[in-house]
This record gives structure tokens, sequence and C-alpha cells, in this order.
């Protein structure tokens, strides 16, 4: 059997159904798995996608055929087994999913106390394992199946990072996008005071209304219509898995990743000052300078969640936040939630006393580019380049994640990205008028050097 190599990427596998991604290929990751790690049981859970279930079951017969116990945690969001890794941990517990990619579908990974396994600890070496197996040994012993539910645990666990006595009821549109959301919403509702008016609730495999990726526009206009006809005070959008959660304003406008984790930041630090924060290099100047303000310790690191997880570890962060939407809480075991970070948040919300359209505008003092993608042949090259034609100008460059052009009023990252022929470039200034012409600079420049917009 042949496997695509591709497959395996720096923090989970990943590729197309069935072409790439099917029941052989999970089965024989699966066996790979058990020679590699030799673990004894191992939890599973899926997303609701429709190929989930089948590439479940290759991956525990993988498991199971070579005498490893299979815990079957069925239908569960993807910080769901992030949890069941740190609290119970079986010795290897993986979630079956695509992540926010449509017409994807893999896996994540992560050992007993949910240190995540990635590229640089495992998942590239069992590739190259895996590329090059003849044939599996026989085990004469079979493992065997058994089923957990801990979404009821799981919602406890969420609630213990607020005090519901602090929340206020407001009028709250959610669209789950008939995704994994959908799960986990309906209990948590119903501990919580106000309004929900749901969207797309049902599990629903084919996505009949939207697929959920709140990352792409389109995808966003049900819930911003939603939320002007019902004069909501807010919106919350989640992805496939999720993981993740999308704010949108009493306005429609959603609120930049950038901005939450400068708000979650804040409410953090002021319980809890002196406590050591994350964020990631393309987060924008206003959280460092949030951190400073509320007395903690900021630290710029690298994008990524496996590597976010290993820093929260080295530093005992209390909290990270990324660019990308992922949220990290220290007593989530340092891993990312999209439910907590949605509680937390509610919880801000509820303190500040204020529409979520004005707190963000508080924090809102330098204008952002967002995310441009430039498909590029030779990333290192042209960034390269770059280093070359502003190492006069600049006041520092850093090379930390990608590079980082910095300047007194505006600054910028081009990084490239893991998996695909990509530079993401993203821009921050003091004003709208600078933001606009040094965003028209650096793309400029990149399609000169050969890179076209995706």
């Amino acid at each position: 059997m042949e496997i695509d190599p591709k497959i395996f990427k720096d923090y989970d596998v990943r590729g197309s159904y069935p072409k790439e991604i099917n029941y052989s290929v999970f089965e024989a990751i699966g066996k790979e798995l058990t020679l590699y790690f030799k673990p004894k049981e191992i939890a599973i859970g899926r997303d609701n996608r429709e190929s989930s279930f089948e590439l479940f079951s290759g991956m525990a017969n993988g498991f199971l055929s070579l005498g490893v116990d299979v815990l079957d945690l069925g239908l569960i969001t993807t910080d769901m087994i992030y949890f069941y890794a740190g609290k119970h941990g079986a010795d290897l517990n993986i979630m079956v999913t695509g992540s926010h990619a449509q017409g994807e579908n893999g896996f994540k990974i992560c050992q007993k106390g949910a240190i995540a396994i990635s590229g640089l600890n495992g998942l590239y070496e069992i590739r190259d394992r895996l590329l090059k197996r003849k044939k599996f040994p026989f085990s004469r012993r079979k493992g065997e199946v058994r089923k957990k539910d801990i979404l009821e645990e799981w919602i406890n666990h969420v609630l213990l990072f607020i005090d519901i006595n602090k929340i206020k009821p407001f009028k709250i549109v959610v669209d789950t996008g008939n995704g994994m959301g959908g799960l986990v919403m309906p209990l948590i509702e119903k501990k919580l005071p106000g309004e929900f008016i749901n969207l797309f609730l049902e599990l629903d495999s084919r996505f009949p209304n939207h697929f959920p990726n709140p990352l792409i526009k389109e995808n966003l206009s049900d819930i911003r219509k939603k939320i002007k006809e019902t004069k909501a005070d807010f919106g919350i959008a989640f992805d496939a898995d999720g993981d993740r959660v999308f704010f949108l304003d009493e306005k429609g406008r959603i609120v930049n990743a950038t901005i939450l984790t400068a708000m979650i930041a804040s409410a953090i630090l002021k319980k809890n000052p002196g406590e050591t924060i994350l964020y990631n290099a393309v987060c924008g100047r206003i959280v460092p300078e949030t951190i400073q303000k509320f007395k903690g310790k900021g630290v710029r690191v690298r994008v990524g969640h496996s590597l976010i997880k290993e820093y929260m570890r080295e530093y005992n962060a209390i909290f990270a936040g990324e660019h990308s939407g992922h949220f990290y809480f220290r007593d989530n075991f340092y891993t990312d939630s999209g439910l907590i970070t949605f509680v937390k948040t509610l919880e801000f919300i509820s303190e500040s006393n204020k529409p979520l359209s004005q707190i963000v505008d508080d924090f809102s003092k330098y204008p952002q580019s967002g995310e441009i993608n430039f498909v590029v042949e030779d990333k290192q090259k042209i960034m390269k380049m770059i280093e070359k034609k502003y190492q006069d100008k600049a006041s520092s460059i850093d090379w930390l994640d990608g590079i980082s052009v910095w300047f007194p009023a505006w600054w910028f990252n081009v990084r490239p990205s893991n998996t695909e022929p990509l530079l993401r470039l993203n821009v921050e200034a003091d004003n709208q008028k600078l933001l606009k012409e040094k965003t028209e600079e650096i793309k400029k420049l990149i399609l000169r050097l050969g890179g076209k917009i995706k």
C-alpha cells in the first residue's frame, strides 16, 4: 500500500479523502503508532464528518490487531481530547478531524498529560518508518474496545473557569454550522443566563447550510444577518471541530484574535498580576502593551499549537493567544479550547458594562491588514530579499517566525506556510492611511519578487 508522505504535517496528519486519507491508511498508521510508542491503551474521538467514523474504525483496527485496547470517546470536540489526555490520559489520545479544512480529514495526537506529538517528536519518524515498512508483525492478543462519555465532565471543567454569578443575560447568536460546536453549546446554554439564538445546531455531516469555517467571510453571512435581525448583543461562530470560536459584535464585525488575546489577557491579569502570558509573532502591538499595562510578563513566541504548548510549560504561562484564533489556558493542561475561550470572554464582556463593539474599539489602537497570502516558488529566497531591502531602513528585524520588520510607526511579518508554497503577510500601523500605504508597498514588493496573491 502506498502512503503519500505529504499527509504528515508539522502538527498533525491531514489529507484529502479518500485519495490520500482512507481506512487502509489509518489502519497502517495505527499499527505504526503501536510499534513506535508501544501503548497499552489509546483513546480516540472523532468529529462528525462523513468520513470520520470510517477513519476511526480503520485506526482502531490497527491498534486492536496488535493487542492495544481502544477507548472510544465517540463524537467530541478537539479540545475534549486534550482534556481527556490531561485529566485521565491514555497512553495515546487521538482526535480524528480535518480541523477547519473542507474536503479533508486527518488526526491530531497527544500523549498522556496532553503532551502534543508533532513532526518534531515522532510524526515524521512514524512517516519514515511507515514508508519503509514491508509488513507488520502478528499479535496473538487482540485489543478490546470500550466506550466512554466525557461530555458532562468536560462541561463541568469548562465552567470552573468563570464565576457564573457574574455572567449577564445577553442575547447571543450561536452559529455552529452543523459542526461539533453543536454538541457542547446546548449543555453550556442550560447553565448560563440569557437568550441563545442557535443557527445550524444539529450535527449534520453534509454541512447543508455552510461549512463551519469562520475564517471564510461568506460563512459568516447567516450569523451577521441574524445578529442584526434580532438586535443581539453579539454572536459566536465555531469551526468544524469546535476548538476555535470567533466573536462578532452587535454590528456584525468579527473580533480579530489580536484583540481577543488582549481582552482575555487583561481579564486574567487583573486577577493574577505578575503571571506570564504568551503571544505569537503575528499578534499586534496591543497585546504586549496590554500585558505590560496589567503588570504581566509577556513573551513573544513562534506560531504553532505544538510549539506554544511546549512554551507554556517552559514559562509556566497562565494563558497564550494566537492570531489564528487558538487560545491556551494553563488550567486546561496548557492546551487550547474554543469553549473555554467563549466563557472567559463572556465573563469579560459581562464585567465590562459596555457593548462589545465599544470594548473592541477601546483595544483597536492599531489598524491591521489581516493575513494576505502569496503563492511563491522559493519562500526563503523572497524573505531574504525582503530583509536586504529593509535592513538599512528598519528599526529592527527579527527571524523569530518568518521575518518581522519593525519601524517606529508600523511593522510587518512575512511568514512561510509549513504545508503549502505560501508566504503570509501581516501589516500593522499607527493609522489607516499609513497601513494602506505600507501594505501596498509590501504587496508590490512580493509580487515583483515573483509572488502571486492567492
